[in-house]
């Protein structure tokens, strides 16, 4: 049967909550429907709510687009949705009272419990901007000191938080997949003599190699597993106040080709290198070092973040080398854009459904939990917005518009999954579609009308469905 306007704004009514339902299987007679408007209607703001639906005829003469989900066409595979575990993320946490933590813990990563199943988390290789315990690296000398042996090498400073809240992640999440990022190499590496700005000296880019390849296998020792890396955090942004380093395309050519990644394969890591990771203006910058064939075979692909440009770089860089995997690896909210359904609309055209369309392995967001006065913050944004508000002195969790918009993939699109085909609609009724390693097949919409549109759903074996609301994310899952 078909499931009329009203009824859907009926039922999501009573199911409505500030937190989301726990999942249900699709069986192969029904299938589900979850929803997030982006603004209030009929007196609420329906949040990740979960509507049953049945399977039916498609009466196209009633509906306003029919989209054909196409299980035969396979493109990229998928590695995970997320966040970053900052520093500041991991501090919050730890500061909760343990039992709370697991609990919130336990609905961020497990997927079959109530909340977001994330299974990609970016970590910083030493300090970033968001870092409760300030600037540090784990060879951290007096000026004037160096240390080409790496004999002061040391993770002290993350066994203090981010060690520890990780191995509680890992045990309830053991296959979540981990990238790490360095903001800054150690001071005495740089031509700046500290941790903010300047640019790696060419004399320690073997050092600086050998350094990446021991974080990785020291934290290995740890029982944490890094399944890929970026040389530097937003590479062309050199002048901040916290750290960071200017790295040219042409240095990171160099660096990868004739440093980091024969340092990675004479240690015998199976840590992925990925290149860029900076903003979706400048594709040359991945291109150049792609370009290189040396360099190339050590390169797994490149990563992107969308503070400038168009999401579609990402698939100019696809179309030139599609042997190489792409990846979104950072967006943040803040006070900023404070209108939670204009951010919900953006995130869904861009992120949760753009990048994967053009390309993308993951879409993983900045932070995973600040305080509310947006922090702890290391000289950093002052005003940015995690993807979940922790207070650390009450222990009250909100979640942010980021939260539900990772929800409507990070449950159902496992990694492991591949996006198929998906056909039908316009350009404000947006769509990608996923098989996943279980067999479900996951549609992920969003009408960004002013007005309900009602659709069916072709493909996958189902016939459906669906009145959605005015700009409205939602997934299919059957």
């Amino acid at each position: 049967m078909r499931l009329p306007l009203h009824a859907v704004f009926l039922a999501t009514a009573a199911i409505s909550a500030c937190r989301p339902q726990p999942p249900a299987q699709a069986h192969a007679a029904g299938a589900s429907l979850w929803l997030s408007t982006a603004y209030e209607q009929h007196g609420a703001r329906h949040q990740f709510a979960r509507i049953p639906l049945q399977p039916g005829a498609a009466d196209t003469a009633h509906t306003d687009a029919v989209i054909a989900v196409d299980t035969t066409a396979v493109y990229q595979p998928i590695e995970g949705f997320g966040a970053a575990l900052t520093g500041s993320s991991a501090w919050l946490l730890m500061q909760m009272e343990p039992a709370r933590r697991q609990a919130l813990l336990r609905e961020l990563f497990v997927p079959d419990s109530n909340g977001l199943g994330i299974s990609y988390l970016r970590l910083c290789i030493g300090a970033s901007d968001f870092s409760a315990q300030g600037d540090y690296t784990y060879n951290d000398l007096p000026p004037g000191q160096t240390d080409p042996e790496l004999a002061q090498f040391s993770l002290a400073k993350d066994a203090q938080d981010v060690i520890p809240v990780l191995k509680e992640i890992l045990a309830l999440a053991p296959d979540l997949n981990l990238m790490a990022t360095p903001w800054s190499p150690p001071a005495w590496m740089k031509t700046s003599g500290r941790m903010a700005g300047g640019s790696l000296k060419p004399e320690w880019y073997s050092t600086y190699a050998r350094y990446l390849v021991r974080y990785v296998q020291e934290m290995q020792a740890e029982g944490i597993h890094i399944q890929t890396i970026t040389p530097q955090n937003e590479p062309l942004h050199g002048s901040a106040a916290y750290p960071c380093m200017l790295m040219t395309a042409e240095e990171q050519r160099v660096f990868v080709r004739d440093h980091l990644g024969p340092a990675f394969q004479a240690a015998g890591l199976d840590t992925k290198i990925i290149v860029y990771d900076h903003n979706c203006d400048q594709p040359g910058y991945p291109l150049a070092i792609l370009g290189d064939p040396a360099a190339k075979a050590f390169v797994a692909g490149s990563a992107f973040h969308l503070y400038g440009g168009d999401i579609s770089a990402m698939r100019t860089v696809h179309e030139a080398h599609p042997d190489k995997g792409l990846y979104f690896t950072e967006q943040s909210g803040g006070s900023w854009a404070p209108n939670y359904g204009d951010n919900l609309r953006w995130y869904a055209r861009n992120l949760i459904i753009g990048a994967p369309n053009h390309w993308s392995r993951t879409v993983l967001f900045w932070n995973l939990a600040l305080d509310p006065a947006h922090g702890p913050t290391n000289r950093g944004c002052s005003d940015c917005r995690g993807v979940i508000t922790v207070n650390p002195d009450s222990g009250k969790i909100q979640r942010n518009e980021e939260y539900y918009a990772l929800a409507h993939a990070a449950r159902f699109v496992r990694p492991g999954s591949v996006r198929i085909g998906s056909s039908g609609g316009s350009g404000t009724l947006l769509h990608t579609a996923y098989r996943t390693p279980a067999g479900q097949t996951v549609l992920i919409l969003l009408n960004d009308e002013a007005e309900p549109r009602r659709i069916a759903v072709r493909g996958g074996g189902q016939d459906l469905h669906a009145a959605l609301p005015a700009h409205t994310l939602a997934t299919v899952v059957w």
